[in-house]
């Protein structure tokens, strides 16, 4: 199998437990190409690979899986970070769980966003942003319904799979990977009736907006730019998917419980 390693501190590779796995995987008949992220072609990098695996936290496996959503290529996440909800797998247990083929592979959904000239895909949301000192009115359709204005920071639309992401620390709900919705929440809004919004995943949804600045800002997942307040940003789900290993010893509940300790409470001993 020809396995990259996707990486943005090039530290990592020097590291005992990633020499390891290096060899591990080689010895198992495997090719292992490097790839670091800046100053290699990605065209020449994708080229007949059949697995990349994301050496970091959570932000290195969302440029992973920009880098190669589009490419059909399958992305694993190698925690070397510090939460790690995407990549919630220990270095120490990779080589035999592929050796072994003991994962499952995910279809995680992706959003596109387009205005202008310009096409974007996220894996976890979408978020627009004030740029300047005064809040930021949202216009938000849903198939041609308008929603009454947000005024707000800036609001986010999020997967299932971002729904533990900035959308959870925006108060909006956890939502299970497997559910098939978005999740519309705003960020900071200016009124005590506004909340987050769970709408099928198959919605199209339209952004405009009111704003004495000129720009917005516009993120996609861990990248940003300024727009024009003037655009309209249509966004949905894009026709192709991201495909995630998960470990078969791993579990959405599994990691809620460990990484941000849900239901942590005196009375949960775990000993029934």
């Amino acid at each position: 199998m020809n396995i990259g390693l996707y990486f943005r501190n090039r530290e990592l590779l020097q590291r005992p437990s990633t020499q390891q796995l290096v060899q591990s995987l080689k010895a198992a008949g495997n090719n292992i190409r490097p790839f670091c992220a800046e100053g290699q072609n990605v065209e020449s990098f994708c080229e007949g690979l059949e697995l990349l695996l994301s050496l970091g936290g959570d932000g290195t496996f969302l440029s992973a899986a920009n880098l190669v959503a589009t490419k059909n290529i399958p992305v694993l996440g190698v925690n070397f970070g510090r939460l790690g909800f995407l990549s919630e797998n220990r270095v120490e247990d990779i080589a035999n769980a592929l050796i072994s083929k003991d994962y499952i592979v995910e279809e995680r959904p992706i959003l596109q966003a387009s205005f202008g000239d310009n096409i974007c895909y996220a894996f976890n949301e979408f978020s627009v942003h004030r740029s300047g000192a005064a809040m930021l009115g949202i216009n938000v359709e849903i198939d041609g319904i308008l929603l009454p204005t947000y005024w707000a920071d800036g609001l986010l639309v999020a997967t299932a799979s971002g729904s533990t992401a900035y959308s959870l620390s925006a108060g909006g709900p956890i939502a299970l990977p497997q559910s098939k919705v978005l999740i519309i929440t705003p960020i900071a809004p200016h009124n005590l009736n506004v909340r987050p919004l769970v709408v099928p995943d198959n919605s199209k949804l339209v952004l405009s907006f009111q704003s004495r600045d000129k720009n917005i800002v516009f993120t996609a997942d861990n990248r940003s730019m300024d727009i024009a307040a003037s655009e309209r940003i249509y966004t949905h789900l894009a026709q192709f998917s991201l495909k995630r290993l998960r470990l078969n010893n791993s579990n959405f509940i599994n990691a809620l419980t460990a990484k941000l300790h849900w239901g942590d409470d005196i009375r949960n001993d775990n000993k029934q």
